[in-house]
């Protein structure tokens, strides 16, 4: 299983960022995937989970600036992320879920939003 994360950078308040998670080692189509992203100093912050079929579970922390998606045909998770400010600054990883529980983790995208 391979899980490959690419994307992030450094961006100013305001701005938009599109993360693309690269899925290989494993029947993509079939499992739920997952972001989480996190700060520096904290724990873990659950984000998105995306079924299978396209629906997706949000997060609490979620207020309408980030979008989640698949493209099953290339084994692809994407997250955007719209208006970022300060506080979005983490490490963000997708996660493949098995029964419950995510079982492998990418290496992570840094997303440093700073003007």
């Amino acid at each position: 299983v391979q899980l490959v994360e690419s994307g992030g950078g450094l961006v100013q308040p305001g701005g938009s960022l599109r993360l693309p998670c690269a899925a290989s080692g494993f029947t993509f189509t079939s499992v739920r995937m997952s972001w989480i992203r996190q700060a520096p100093g904290k724990g873990p912050e659950y984000l998105f989970t995306v079924f299978d079929d396209g629906s997706t579970w949000t997060g609490d922390s979620v207020k309408g600036r980030f979008t989640v998606s698949r493209d099953n045909a290339k084994n692809t998770l994407y997250l955007q992320l719209n208006d970022l400010k300060t506080e979005d600054t983490a490490v963000y990883y997708c996660a493949k879920e098995s029964n419950w529980a995510w079982d492998y983790w990418g290496q992570g995208t840094q997303v440093t939003v700073s003007s």
